[in-house]
């Protein structure tokens, strides 16, 4: 009997490797494209080739009879491009890779015929949000990259709509966990404070540190993931996150050192909080593994982060200008 196929986008990356190993265990072939900015292969690599087909390609250039997505079962579509001070300053390439680039992705499935299409959708979509937010909160995106990923949401349901593809859609919150992205840009707290402990610098911490997030462990998010494309539900929205907000100050307790306090940013949340009910309703699914626990298989694999940009005030001040600049009139 042949086995199942499943497509992950952005599939050497972060949230996308872990997807691979969870699809790989499940009995799937899986088959990866990714453009290696943010991922790594090795990441991914210790999978046998019969398990696993590995394309080095961009998402907008793939083509809707593309081979890669023949005789696909479902399609996770993970491929983009993050981080909030670059969407400001090339707004044209986040609305060109996350909109346009989904859009392709979306041509693929549909050719394919795929059972189902989920996607990496973002909480940033909410703003300075409400909490507990629930997934029909009003929709307030603060920067591009915010827009660029609810554009893309819009689009996979417009598909689900017009070409009865079958999609679900997943709002991330906080994400965290082993291999998460240590190249580019000023962005993600716990890749900033993994290099800043390899290196005995203090921990850059934004305000006094209670502001909190709703990190979820990467391997809950596979699950979830798994789940959404399991499900005979099409055309849902899910948020996803731990359902249970944990401050910064938690953090650097669990990580241990010294700290610097930097002043508080425009557009970002004191808070974020994602109401899963609907998701453990309809889906079934919980978070299984526990923000200490976490944190600490992270702390177990801390030199992956060896190679990371190692940010200071000073760096992080001339990183953030455009970001203080542009959203400032927004307020704190």
């Amino acid at each position: 009997m042949a086995r199942p196929v499943a497509v992950v986008t952005g599939g050497a990356g972060f949230i996308g490797s872990h997807m691979v190993d969870l699809l790989i265990e499940e009995g799937f072939e899986v088959r990866v494209i990714d453009n290696l900015v943010g991922g790594r292969e090795e990441n991914i690599k210790h999978h046998s080739s019969d398990s696993l087909v590995f394309e080095r390609r961009e998402i907008r250039d793939v083509q809707k009879d593309d081979v890669l997505f023949k005789g696909a079962d479902y399609v996770f579509h993970f491929g983009g491009i993050g981080d909030i001070v670059p969407s400001i300053e090339r707004p044209t390439e986040y609305m060109s890779t996350n909109v346009q680039g989904t859009v392709q992705m979306l041509e693929c499935a549909r050719y394919a015929g795929v059972k189902k299409f989920v996607y990496a959708a973002s909480s940033s979509c909410y703003g300075l949000a409400d909490v507990p937010t629930r997934e029909d909160h009003r929709i307030d995106p603060q920067y591009p990259y915010a827009l660029s990923k609810y554009q893309g949401e819009q689009a996979c349901l417009h598909w689900n709509q017009v070409y009865r593809l079958p999609v679900n859609s997943i709002r991330i919150f906080n994400a965290y966990g082993t291999r998460s992205r240590t190249s580019g840009a000023y962005g993600a707290v716990f890749g900033v404070f993994l290099k800043q402990k390899l290196a005995g610098k203090p921990f850059t911490v934004v305000g006094d540190g209670t502001q909190s997030r709703d990190f979820l462990y990467v391997t809950d998010i596979a699950r979830a993931f798994h789940l959404a494309a399991k499900t005979d539900r099409v055309g849902e929205i899910y948020n996803l996150g731990a359902g249970n907000p944990q401050s910064v100050n938690r953090l650097i307790e669990l990580l241990g050192g010294p700290v610097v306090h930097l002043p508080k940013r425009p557009g970002e949340p004191d808070c974020t909080w994602a109401d899963i009910t609907k998701i453990k309703t309809q889906l079934g699914w919980e978070p299984q593994v526990s923000f200490e626990d976490g944190v600490q298989r992270v702390l177990d694999n801390i030199e992956y982060w060896q190679n990371a940009p190692l940010w200071d005030p000073d760096t992080i001040a001339t990183a953030t200008k455009t970001w203080r600049e542009m959203l400032s009139s927004k307020g704190e």
